[in-house]
């Protein structure tokens, strides 16, 4: 299909009234990837005219309202740390996991959801077919794939193309925006704390990256389950911020020589390693005692830090590592004190559902930054790219305005600017 320029598209066709539920047109807009422009993502991500997917078996078409912006799709615009390309055979690539809509089309065999229901969309794709889907988890799938990531068919276009399974109902209390932000680093949190670790009251919890992405979701979650959290922040404005969403207080990480860069001198790791001894013992101080849990998303830099903060029969989980994957740490205060380390990626169909009812009971509120119309799709992508962005960033598709979506009362999600 060819690339449109902005001032040639119709984007009025986002918001066509005239189009019924049930009734797909044989084209839509969307934003694409294709793998001879991999690169900048304001170069990588361009706007085209596509057949509009149509939905097989046990799959449904959803009319996106709004998308949610991750870096995910940086990486796929970049065709790094590996191409999408190789993931899936389409020969585009149409990202966004996350997002908010109508239901629009259903495939055969899907009976609860029908044309016209409001709904959100978890990201974790698996094949019906893996016996792990039925009984382990489908997280151990061998099929398992990001939506929107390792497959095509994602959010940022006029219909997104899902699972049934991955189908969740929108929090009536939210607008679309609101409702397309949250899911990818909430389930993610929710999985790690509730699931992995099987946080109860009285947990104490580190968390690296308190206002961030995840971090939010973290601190709320640690607070409502009784728990006490401290929150590793950059500077004291988002350390007010944490201590809102319920943390008992934040450490600012600028006020330690801490983190780990790798080929350190034995006379730097030996100073580097007084430092995270002071950062723990002022850990335990601020929680009153050490912490249970270490919340761990950042890798390399902090890691050797989090073996040692977190208490004897205490875990670290991890979900990520944004400063590195090499980790290189004393292993001696692993096996020694019989410390825990614990992996975790994304979250299934049921802990989505129970975390998204959370949502639903204003129990959790989502943190949203900036709202964004869907021309600006590759400089919202850009800004993640160059870390200009100060927070989550919502893009309106099929919403024409911000605050539309919105039927019931509810605090709604807390505007903010966020960040590690």
């Amino acid at each position: 299909m060819p690339v449109l320029e902005l001032n040639e598209a119709d984007l009025t066709r986002l918001t066509d009234d005239n189009l019924q539920p049930g009734e797909l047109p044989s084209t839509m807009l969307a934003w694409v990837i294709r793998e001879d422009r991999l690169g900048e993502p304001e170069a990588a991500i361009k706007l085209e005219e596509m057949e509009c997917p149509e939905p097989g078996p046990f799959e449904v078409v959803i009319k996106v309202m709004a998308a949610g912006v991750n870096f995910n799709n940086v990486w796929a615009a970049l065709g790094e740390p590996i191409s999408v390309f190789r993931y899936h055979p389409e020969d585009h690539h149409i990202g966004g996991s996350d997002a908010s809509g109508i239901v629009w089309k259903v495939g055969e065999g899907v009976t609860r959801w029908k044309p016209g229901d409001e709904v959100v969309v978890h990201c974790n794709q698996a094949s019906y077919e893996d016996v792990e889907v039925h009984g382990l988890d489908p997280l151990a799938a061998p099929s398992q794939q990001i939506w929107g990531y390792e497959t095509s068919w994602g959010s940022f276009a006029q219909f997104a193309k899902v699972q049934a399974q991955q189908i969740l109902p929108k929090p009536a209390n939210l607008t679309w925006e609101e409702a397309a932000s949250y899911g990818l680093t909430y389930f993610t949190a929710y999985r790690m704390l509730m699931d992995r670790c099987k946080l109860q009251a009285g947990h104490r919890v580190l968390i690296w990256g308190a206002a961030g992405g995840l971090g939010v979701f973290a601190t709320q979650l640690v607070a409502m389950a009784g728990g006490q959290s401290v929150g590793v922040v950059s500077s004291d404005e988002k350390g007010e911020l944490v201590k809102r969403l319920g943390a008992v207080d934040y450490i600012n990480r600028g006020d330690y020589a801490l983190q780990r860069k790798g080929g350190e001198t034995p006379e730097e790791e030996k100073a580097r390693f007084k430092e995270s001894r002071r950062f723990s013992k002022d850990v335990a101080e601020i929680l009153g005692g050490e912490p249970d849990i270490v919340f761990e998303h950042v890798g390399k830099a902090t890691f050797p830090t989090s073996v040692l903060a977190v208490k004897p029969f205490g875990k670290v989980v991890i979900c990520g590592a944004t400063s590195g994957y090499q980790l290189d740490f004393d292993v001696r205060y692993l096996w020694m004190r019989q410390k825990e380390i614990l992996g975790s990626h994304f979250a299934n169909a049921w802990e989505a559902t129970k975390a998204n009812e959370l949502i639903e009971q204003s129990l959790i509120r989502p943190v949203l930054w900036q709202t964004m119309g869907f021309d600006k799709v590759p400089d919202a992508h850009q800004m993640l790219r160059d870390n200009k962005h100060l927070g989550k960033i919502a893009i309106l598709v099929g919403a024409t305005e911000e605050g539309q979506g919105k039927t019931a009362d509810g605090p709604g999600a807390i505007r903010a600017e966020v960040g590690g």
